[in-house]
């Protein structure tokens, strides 16, 4: 029972990991990359730097979440609620009009809500 309990806390330990470095790696971007995306996205820079200045912060969060040395079980489905809030709020954007993307940035915006 021990070594089932240990690989599902490392399989745990990976996909928060990896949940926060795909988050990291869009906030960055949507970040950094504002001004540039803004166009080529449709979405503007007004909407990228805070939605990747946030993305940047959770993905500290879920890291350190992914790092314990004993996951909370609170904390990951904390984690857990908070994609499925984002990623039902992203599709919202698109489909209410909330954001008035380009076709890429459409195809972008929920590409980034699938994977982060």
């Amino acid at each position: 029972m021990a070594a089932l309990t240990n690989d599902r806390d490392k399989l745990l330990r990976l996909a928060l990991k990896l949940d926060a470095v795909a988050t990291a790696a869009v906030g960055l971007a949507a970040a950094a990359l504002g001004g540039v995306l803004d166009e080529l996205l449709g979405i503007s820079t007004a909407v990228l730097l805070p939605v990747g200045i946030f993305l940047l912060l959770y993905a500290v969060g879920v890291w350190m979440v992914g790092s314990r040395p004993t996951i909370s079980p609170g904390a990951a489905w904390a984690v857990i609620a908070i994609n499925l809030v984002w990623v039902v709020e992203s599709v919202v954007a698109v489909a209410a009009g909330w954001l008035e993307p380009t076709t890429l940035g459409t195809v972008l915006v929920i590409a980034q809500a699938v994977v982060c």
